[in-house]
């Protein structure tokens, strides 16, 4: 949905952020590019987290897929580790994308 938002404000605004500025060559004001650029970098990154690793895994946690003890403890730690990987990121994702606007207004 974010990407969605993202292409919204303007395809060349898009390709700015998504190439942290460098799309048109790099300019004195292309600062808030690069840090909601990777903001949104940080965004993907979670998003491919949760769909790779997190919801598999979970899936052997919860018994929803079929595995023996040891796979369905592996599979909880797994997701575990994945899980507070994501809140890590969360929070200078979360920071870089309100500040954008704070900052370079």
């Amino acid at each position: 949905m974010g990407l969605i938002v993202l292409y919204l404000r303007g395809v060349d605004y898009a390709h700015e952020t998504l190439t942290l500025g460098l799309f048109g060559g790099y300019a004195a004001g292309d600062n808030r590019y690069t840090l909601l650029g990777l903001s949104a970098w940080l965004a993907v990154i979670m998003f491919v987290n949760v769909w790779a690793f997190i919801w598999p895994n979970q899936k052997i946690a919860l018994g929803i897929v079929e595995a023996d003890a040891d796979a369905k403890a592996k599979a909880a730690r797994t997701a575990m580790l994945f899980s507070r990987t994501n809140l890590l990121l969360s929070i200078p994702m979360l920071t870089g994308m309100t500040m954008t606007q704070t900052l370079f207004g």
